[in-house]
């Protein structure tokens, strides 16, 4: 079977209080539309979302487009939705350089669980793996750190967050009837490469 993992597009940012659960943005909103034509190559059978507003809203394009329901598992979350408030990675590279340090050399923050965010993200991808058909094609939206964990897991990468996963990119897997995966393509932002904070003028 395929799995898609897309991350979730641009999200608003929120301030000490108003959690971690922002939803998307105007320039989000921009890129989430480009997934419908992005993802209209892929017999996509199923979609599987993180349960924070960003990662379903950027669904809803691609639902709507298709005419199918959403699932939400809530093990596919990103490892920040415990916390006061949500500021955009492009932000905390300015605001906030050690915690970007940490970050940018593979690591979580340090308030995080890793062992059980590690787990969790584990448990669903095995489970929507086992759920699919081997002709199925499972498009699933959550965020970067999720994205990583399972690039992690499948390529034994000696850092956690080893890969730059960008707004609305895709990240392609193959499984076989073993369930043994492979990485077929990561972060491929061609539909979207217009429309990133950093390519943007």
């Amino acid at each position: 079977m395929q799995l898609l993992l897309v991350r979730h597009a641009l999200p608003l940012r929120t301030a000490a209080g108003e959690g971690a659960d922002p939803q998307l943005s105007e320039a989000g909103w921009q890129q989430a539309r480009r997934l419908p034509d992005a993802l209209a190559r892929f017999p996509i059978t199923r979609l599987v979302s993180s349960p924070q507003r960003r990662a379903f809203q950027t669904a809803e394009p691609v639902a709507d487009a298709l005419g199918m329901g959403v699932d939400i598992d809530d093990r596919l979350a990103e490892y920040d939705r415990g916390l006061s408030h949500y500021v955009p990675i492009e932000q905390v590279r300015t605001e906030h350089p050690e915690e970007w340090a940490r970050m940018a050399a593979g690591h979580l923050p340090g308030t995080v669980d890793e062992d059980a965010f590690r787990g969790r993200v584990s448990a669903a991808l095995a489970d929507i793996v086992g759920a699919a058909e081997h002709d199925d094609t499972v498009a699933v939206f959550s965020h970067g750190g999720v994205i990583n964990v399972v690039l992690h897991e499948l390529l034994g990468t000696a850092r956690l967050l080893s890969f730059p996963i960008d707004y609305v990119s895709v990240t392609r897997l193959l499984y076989a009837r073993s369930g043994q995966g492979t990485v077929a393509a990561v972060n491929s932002t061609e539909h979207v490469w217009d429309l990133l904070p950093r390519n943007r003028r």
